[in-house]
């Protein structure tokens, strides 16, 4: 939505059709710099008055204003988070790259299904999603979904007849592989594990599979120049990578660590390995079998119903 010098546009799992039933809608609004201020007032102002009307098509409440390095006006509209920054460009960038590597995957839109298959397991069976909890953020997941693609999209090529053996088997390459991976000494990047004492020119251990990748280095290369975001506010003092309790490169900006979210308590995939993995999950004859709970079952099933990469409808929100 554009009105005069600004606009309001979504971005996050809403518009890559990706999202949870308990997902919320992340919308961001650009304008000038010069008026940034004065336009987070008066959003936050149009939903209170939103919220106090009684005639109001949506219903809208607990409106609130977070002023913080990166200003948020937060509110339910018909009991649906919604999250609205200002002059935030990374999500969009993301969200642009995210739909690029859909269109090179292709499959009918298997990427995404497995997005949506690997959330659903991080979110209700393990509970390791939610980076407002000291959790793994979203992006940050969806990285690793895309590095199992990168790394071992040859054998994950599969006919779409089999659809769900291969969304399996793609959960299972996920689980497998992060449950192993030595989180203490290294960091996840598309180009390799990456060691923690690496120079700050990133060097990455050379991949298993003899480097043979989803990803070219010129489809890399060309989604960084194309969607990369000059830093702002607190980016501008950020240099060298920094290291947390989980290392995660963003793929668009190399000095951008995505599992900065998770805190000191977190277990790690490890935790995964022992649990989820052993209880859940054995290959057999190239099909996997899956132990799901009711949640992630019935969005799966839901979701091959209607033939699309696409998660439970919400209320349609102009």
């Amino acid at each position: 939505m554009k009105s005069g010098n600004s606009g309001v546009f979504p971005y996050g799992s809403v518009p890559l059709k990706t999202y949870l039933p308990d997902g919320d809608i992340d919308l961001t609004a650009l304008s000038c710099q010069n008026i940034e201020d004065g336009l987070v007032s008066d959003v936050h102002a149009v939903l209170r008055g939103e919220e106090n009307n009684e005639a109001a098509e949506y219903e809208v409440k607990d409106v609130r204003f977070i002023d913080a390095e990166v200003k948020l006006v937060k509110c339910l509209v018909q009991n649906i988070v919604v999250d609205i920054s200002f002059n935030q460009l990374g999500g969009l960038s993301t969200l642009c790259f995210l739909e690029k590597v859909d269109r090179l995957v292709a499959k009918d839109h298997i990427f995404k299904r497995s997005i949506i298959l690997i959330k659903a397991w991080c979110y209700y069976e393990s509970r390791i999603l939610g980076a407002h909890h000291g959790l793994i953020s979203t992006y940050a997941l969806e990285t690793l979904v895309l590095y199992v693609f990168h790394r071992f999209h040859m054998s994950l090529d599969g006919p779409l007849a089999f659809m769900h053996s291969a969304l399996f088997q793609v959960l299972y390459r996920f689980l497998d592989y992060f449950s192993k991976f030595d989180w203490d000494n290294y960091c996840v990047s598309l180009k390799g594990p990456v060691g923690k004492s690496s120079p700050p020119d990133v060097v990455a251990d050379a991949l298993e599979n003899g480097g043979n990748t989803l990803l070219t280095d010129e489809f890399i290369r060309s989604c960084v120049e194309s969607f990369s975001v000059p830093p702002r506010g607190i980016d501008l003092n950020l240099r060298a990578f920094p290291h947390k309790h989980l290392n995660i490169i963003d793929p668009l900006k190399e000095n951008n660590n995505l599992g900065r979210s998770v805190n000191k308590d977190w277990s790690g995939f490890n935790y995964i390995a022992t649990t989820n993995i052993l209880r859940g999950i054995a290959y057999y004859n190239d099909v996997i079998f899956i132990i799901l709970n009711v949640e992630t079952a019935a969005i799966l099933m839901k979701n091959e119903k209607r033939g699309r990469a696409l998660t439970l409808d919400k209320p349609k929100i102009d």
